[in-house]
């Protein structure tokens, strides 16, 4: 019994001493951050800021790698199939970890239980904006004119995301807006910019430019509490639509089964690298607010969001196109 005991003992010192080591030394070859859309976008711009810092960090690359189509499905789908070793990780957008699972019927892949989130990075707040011609210059003024022209003000989105965002304003508001969709932000922004649609949800990289030319007149911004940015912009939420927050965001997240270990000491490095001065002041600039939360933290957001949306999305009838 004593040397059954003995044997029992010294397997687990072994395995465990095993997982311990392997964990000290991660990473120890180079880490891919997978990103469901083509370069440039605010996901893809994030990912090589971020993973700059980590590379610096932690001794290793952290690569970016493309794989956009499917409002970020491919990106989600390789990531669900790798190895749980945190060597394959997903820059994952809020579009596809809520949206998504709101608006497909049959999705393959569970955004909870196929995934072992690690941190969410940064907020996108939208900002709501409309063409100079509309005669509302606040929230409670679009609102009127909505509720006397019932269904006759046309909006464009960019993507579902977006349209998810007017439809809960919408319902909010209690107005009926009529939905014109697009294929991505330039389309979408250059439909208010040529009069074809009254307004539009856009992240800031999309309209600022427009915003301060003139060409656009900017309402409101969707975030529950004011952005740096576009510090003289209400939110909605105190422009008369109360409880309103419709905010985009990008995540990072591990396969399943990833060791718990691992991945909480990947959020404490991208806490610390997200709030680095540089870093800081280059997110805000794009419009983006450090986040770095916890991984309980970022799950809880994501059953609440997921449920609010499905609950809007069924209410509005929108559906994955």
């Amino acid at each position: 019994m004593k040397k059954l005991l003995v044997f029992v003992f010294g397997l687990a010192a072994f395995v465990f001493g095993g997982m311990s080591s392997a964990q000290d030394q991660y990473p120890s070859k180079p880490v891919k951050l997978v990103v469901g859309f083509p370069p440039g976008g605010g996901n893809d711009i994030l990912a090589r800021l971020v993973g700059e810092k980590l590379q610096t960090a932690l001794g290793q690359p952290f690569i970016v790698e493309n794989k956009p189509g499917a409002n970020g499905i491919i990106a989600i789908e390789q990531v669900k199939r790798a190895a749980a070793d945190g060597y394959m990780l997903l820059v994952g957008p809020s579009s596809g970890m809520t949206v998504n699972p709101a608006l497909y019927a049959d999705l393959p892949y569970d955004p909870i239980k196929d995934f072992a989130p690690v941190s969410m990075v940064g907020l996108f707040p939208l900002i709501l904006t409309v063409h100079p011609s509309v005669a509302a210059k606040t929230t409670a003024e679009l609102i009127a004119i909505a509720k006397a022209s019932p269904g006759r003000i046309n909006y464009s989105s960019a993507a579902t995301s977006f349209q998810l965002a007017t439809e809960m304003f919408a319902q909010r508001a209690g107005i009926a807006l009529n939905h014109i969709p697009y294929k991505g932000s330039a389309p979408a922004v250059n439909a208010v910019l040529s009069g074809e649609v009254a307004l539009t949800f856009a992240d800031s990289a999309a309209v600022m430019a427009q915003i301060k030319a003139g060409k656009l007149r900017a309402i409101a911004v969707s975030s529950a509490k004011r952005v740096r940015i576009v510090p003289e912009l209400p939110t909605i939420a105190e422009s008369g639509v109360p409880g309103y927050e419709m905010v985009l965001w990008s995540g990072i997240f591990a396969p399943a089964g990833t060791l718990g270990a691992l991945t909480t000491r990947l959020q404490k490095e991208i806490a610390q690298v997200v709030f680095q001065p540089d870093l800081r002041e280059r997110m805000m600039n794009l419009g983006v607010e450090p986040v770095g939360s916890t991984a309980a933290e970022l799950s809880a957001t994501m059953k609440a969001q997921i449920s609010q949306y499905k609950q809007v999305a069924a209410k509005g009838n929108i559906k994955a196109q």
